[in-house]
C-alpha cells in the first residue's frame, strides 16, 4: 500500500500516427520529427494522442522494421550515391565485357544505370553526366567510393577528388565527397542499388547475346523504367512518385551546356614562350618564359592557368609538331628576349662551321615567326653536347646536300652513324683490278 508497483500506462484509443508518411516528410529539407509531432498534434485536435516522447519512440520501432540501408535519413536532392557493379555483361567478341554504373538519389531512392566499355576517367565523366541529365538535376553531394581514377588522395578526412573529377563538380555547382575507406555503410545507398539493379536488370540479361556496347546499354536503360515504377514492399509509392515529390523539386537545375571531359597537366614555359600539348605547340605571354603553367585540355580548347588565372585560350589543334600561336603572345617587334636571339643562334652555329649555321638560318627563315624555331635550333645544341662539334657540323652537311635542313634529319643522321658517308654526287668506292672481278660492261 506505501509502495505499490509502478503501472505501465495504457495508450488505447490514441491517435495513431501515420509513420510510413512521417518517414518520407523526414525526409524534405528542414523537415525534423518535432515539427511532424506538432503537426500530428494539430491535426488530431480534441482527441487523445502520443506525446512527443512516445511519438518518437513509436517512429524508431518502425524504421527498425525497414531494411537496414534505409535506417539513414536523406534529405531531399542533398546526394546522389554512385559507383559500379560488381557483374559484367559479356558483348562482341570473347573477352569483351560491358561495366555497369549505378546511382541512385539518397531520398526518393531513384536509379539510374548504364554500360560502359572501363571504368577509367572518361568512362566515370560520361557517366556522372549522363545519370545529372537522367534525373535532369543536380544533387548537393555527389558521392562516389575512393576509385583511383577520380580521387586523388583518399585521405580519410580531407580526401582530395582529381582535378578532371574536381572540374566537373564545378561545371555543375556540386561537391564530390567519397565515402570514407573501408566504410561501405557511408555508401549503402547504392550497395543496395547495385543489388537491385543485378536482381532486375542484369538477371533479366543472363541468357541473352549482344553484339556492342550500345546494345548493352540500350538494354539496360529499356529495363531501368520498369525498375523505378515498381511500387515498394514497405513504403507508399514508388521510385518515381517518390522522386517526383521529394527529389525532383530539391534537385538544382543543370547548366545550360554539357560538361565536356577536360584534363589537367603541369607544363614548363620554354624560351620560344609556347607549351606542348600532345605534341602540338601553344603560345602563352612571352613574359611566362621559364614558370611552370597549368594545362586545361579539352577536345575543342587548350587552356593555359598561371597560378589560377588564365593566361592563354586556344582552339585545340591535333596537327603533330604544328604551332598555334597568339601574336599578342609574341615580344614587341621580334625583339629579343632575355636569353636567345636568332643573331646569337646563328653566331652559335658559325663558331662550329658554315653548315651548321646555315642549318640554323634555314630552321629560322621557314618558320612564321623566329621564334618558332627556337626549339629545333636548342636541339641542335643538345646533339652537339652528345656527339661533339664535329660530327655534328659533318651531319648538317650531309643534311643541306640532301635538301632537308631541319633538325629531325640531323639527329637521324647522327644517330645512324650517316655523317661520315660520301655525300651525294661523290664517287661512293673505287673497284680494284682483279682477274676474278667482273665490271658492270660483263652484264651488259
Amino acid at each position: 500500500l506505501l509502495a505499490p508497483a509502478a503501472r505501465q500506462p495504457q495508450y488505447g484509443g490514441r491517435a495513431a500516427p501515420d509513420y510510413a508518411e512521417v518517414h518520407r516528410e523526414l525526409k524534405r529539407p528542414g523537415v525534423t520529427l518535432t515539427l511532424l509531432w506538432e503537426e500530428y498534434q494539430a491535426a488530431n485536435a480534441g482527441q487523445p494522442i502520443y506525446r512527443y516522447s512516445q511519438f518518437a519512440e513509436r517512429y524508431r520501432e518502425y524504421v527498425a522494421t525497414l531494411r537496414r540501408s534505409m535506417r539513414q535519413v536523406h534529405r531531399a536532392g542533398e546526394k546522389l550515391f554512385v559507383d559500379y557493379a560488381g557483374d559484367t555483361v559479356p558483348y562482341g567478341r570473347v573477352g569483351e565485357r560491358a561495366q555497369i554504373f549505378v546511382a541512385v538519389l539518397g531520398a526518393s531512392n531513384y536509379t539510374f544505370a548504364c554500360a560502359t566499355p572501363r571504368q577509367t576517367l572518361d568512362d566515370w565523366v560520361d557517366a556522372l553526366v549522363r545519370a545529372l541529365e537522367y534525373v535532369d538535376g543536380v544533387p548537393g553531394l555527389i558521392v562516389p567510393d575512393n576509385a583511383r581514377a577520380l580521387i586523388a588522395d583518399p585521405d580519410r578526412y580531407e580526401p582530395r577528388a582529381s582535378a578532371t573529377i574536381s572540374d566537373l563538380a564545378s561545371h555543375y555547382g556540386t561537391a564530390v565527397l567519397p565515402a570514407r575507406p573501408y566504410r561501405p555503410r557511408d555508401k549503402a545507398k547504392v550497395e543496395v542499388a547495385v543489388q537491385i539493379v543485378e536482381r532486375w536488370i542484369l538477371a533479366r540479361l543472363r541468357n541473352r547475346s549482344f553484339d556492342t556496347l550500345a546494345a548493352v546499354d540500350g538494354a539496360v536503360v529499356d529495363l531501368l523504367e520498369n525498375l523505378n515504377r515498381r511500387p515498394f514492399k514497405r513504403l507508399p509509392g514508388s521510385r518515381v512518385s517518390q522522386y517526383a515529390d521529394l527529389d525532383r523539386p530539391a534537385l538544382k537545375p543543370l547548366p545550360v551546356g554539357r560538361y565536356e571531359l577536360a584534363r589537367y597537366s603541369a607544363a614548363r614555359v620554354n624560351i620560344d614562350y609556347h607549351v606542348v600539348v600532345a605534341e602540338h605547340l601553344y603560345s602563352v605571354p612571352h613574359a611566362l618564359v621559364h614558370q611552370t603553367v597549368e594545362i586545361r585540355a579539352t577536345h575543342r580548347t587548350v587552356e593555359v592557368l598561371h597560378k589560377g588565372r588564365r593566361v592563354a585560350a586556344h582552339p585545340r589543334s591535333f596537327v603533330r609538331y604544328g604551332y598555334t600561336t597568339e601574336p599578342a603572345h609574341l615580344p614587341a617587334a621580334h625583339r629579343a628576349h632575355l636569353e636567345w636571339s636568332p643573331e646569337r643562334l646563328i653566331r652559335w652555329g658559325e663558331s662550329h662551321g658554315t653548315a651548321c649555321a646555315e642549318v640554323i638560318r634555314r630552321i629560322l627563315d621557314t618558320r612564321l615567326h623566329p621564334e618558332h624555331g627556337y626549339r629545333a635550333c636548342l636541339g641542335l645544341l643538345a646533339l652537339e653536347r652528345r656527339h661533339g662539334a664535329a660530327r655534328l657540323e659533318a651531319a648538317c652537311a650531309r643534311a643541306l646536300a640532301l635538301g632537308s635542313a631541319r633538325y629531325r634529319t640531323v639527329a637521324d643522321i647522327l644517330k645512324n652513324r650517316q655523317e661520315a658517308l660520301p655525300l651525294p654526287g661523290e664517287t661512293a668506292w673505287s673497284a680494284p683490278e682483279h682477274a676474278h672481278l667482273r665490271g658492270p660492261k660483263y652484264y651488259q
